[in-house]
């Protein structure tokens, strides 16, 4: 066994921590060159937004209905829309937009249990489109082109929960032009197009700051976990769910000492996250997870198992240097691999994520903040600009087929 696991080991079992001391720990440090200063730009002046003033029950009832959906990790289409209203970036006269937005809460459909239901969302995503398509000219123009649409969805908007499911659905065909901005993101995945905004899932924010604690308080926990390991209910025979990645990190690391996994979830896991070095972010029935915003916001070295997994806001977000990725087959080896990482690295993993810009990359808090995941999104929106003239249609040009798609979509909503 390598010296440097040895030393862990001895360490642990003393009772003593992970060598990260306070005058480590508080120390801060911002990624050089472009990344940092693609993180920290200011979206203001570089783009306009025209918000479509839609009927509320596209929005505001159906959150008046079921108050859950601001608290779900899907409610960044609901914050989204608020942010806009107040924004300076947003226009009242629509000839001088770069970009529209509909404000439609399709995810707002909660079982009793709070989980979203996405089977109206296609057609209510289509009754949308047809308003905006009839009551303005501006779709007509490039058919979604410059418009954007939050599409929060375990696989964004192909509308299901079940990853099969889901490939067999794709990408809803009115948005097939549009830029979609989506918690899902996978290479070379039908789920995602090319051009999409890759965003973190929504973590409340003054739940999270209620729970911090001191920052000199010493790293204890070598690596943590908390969640499913198997989903017996939805995959009885095992295997499926997670690709059998969290299978592995149960089967390999349940009884080794470095690793505090568990399918509890204590009332102080967002301290414990904030004890830790390395916290686990393995893919489940998606690949994104509210854990990867957990672990940013708390300083815990992200651990992400998910293969070809698309990050938020990778353009800005220096990923290969705050995380460790492992490769799903490379589970059993867990271990081995953290354990195999020099202090120094851990250290400026964690220097970098102390950085306040870095936190707020991934929140969207109330009121919005310089640097926030609002203003990531604008970011995002604002270097796609100028939009190409190939994408204005000539009078009476469609290509869009409306009427494509599974028949259930296509009924009134």
């Amino acid at each position: 066994m390598r010296i440097c696991i040895r030393v862990l080991l001895l360490l642990f079992i003393s009772g003593s921590t992970w060598m990260i001391h306070a005058d480590q720990v508080v120390r801060t440090e911002r990624i050089s060159g472009s990344a940092g200063d693609v993180l920290e730009d200011d979206p203001v002046g570089k783009l306009k937004v025209y918000v479509y003033e839609l009927p509320s029950k596209y929005n505001k009832k159906i959150l008046q209905k079921d108050p859950r959906c601001l608290n779900h990790m899907f409610a960044a289409e609901i914050f989204m829309h608020r942010f806009l209203l107040s924004s300076p970036v947003r226009t009242l006269n629509p000839e001088e937009a770069d970009w529209f937005y509909t404000p439609i809460y399709t995810t707002c459909d909660l079982t009793p249990n709070g989980l979203p239901l996405p089977f109206k969302s296609p057609r209510m995503m289509r009754s949308a489109i047809q308003l905006i398509s009839s009551n303005w000219p501006y779709w007509n123009r490039t058919e979604g082109a410059d418009h954007f649409f939050v599409v929060p969805h375990d696989f964004g908007a192909c509308f299901h929960y079940q990853e099969e499911k889901a490939i067999e659905r794709g990408i809803l065909p009115l948005l097939q032009h549009a830029t979609l901005v989506q918690t899902f993101g996978q290479r070379n995945h039908v789920c995602l197009n090319e051009g999409s905004i890759t965003i973190p899932p929504f973590a409340p924010p003054q739940k999270m700051q209620t729970h911090l604690i001191p920052q000199d308080t010493p790293r204890s926990i070598f690596v943590y976990f908390r969640g499913l390991f198997y989903d017996v209910n939805n995959d009885p025979e095992g295997g499926y769910y997670a690709r059998g990645a969290r299978a592995a990190v149960w089967e390999n690391f349940k009884n080794n000492p470095l690793f505090d996994i568990s399918t509890d979830h204590p009332t102080t896991y967002y301290e414990d996250m904030q004890r830790s070095v390395f916290c686990l972010c393995p893919l489940g029935w998606a690949p994104w997870s509210p854990r990867l915003v957990e672990a940013v916001v708390f300083g815990c070295i992200p651990v992400i198992i998910a293969d070809d997994i698309v990050l938020p806001f990778a353009d800005a977000i220096p990923w290969e240097e705050i995380g460790v990725f492992v490769a799903e087959e490379d589970v059993p080896k867990l271990d081995t691999i953290l354990t195999s990482i020099p202090p120094e690295v851990i250290l400026r993993k964690q220097r970098l994520l102390a950085n306040p810009f870095m936190k707020r990359a991934m929140m969207f808090p109330q009121p919005a903040q310089p640097g926030d995941a609002f203003h990531q999104i604008l970011n995002g929106l604002a270097r796609k600009l100028p939009h190409q003239k190939s994408v204005y249609l000539k009078p009476g040009e469609n290509i869009l087929n409306w009427t494509a798609g599974p028949v259930g979509d296509l009924k009134p909503w």
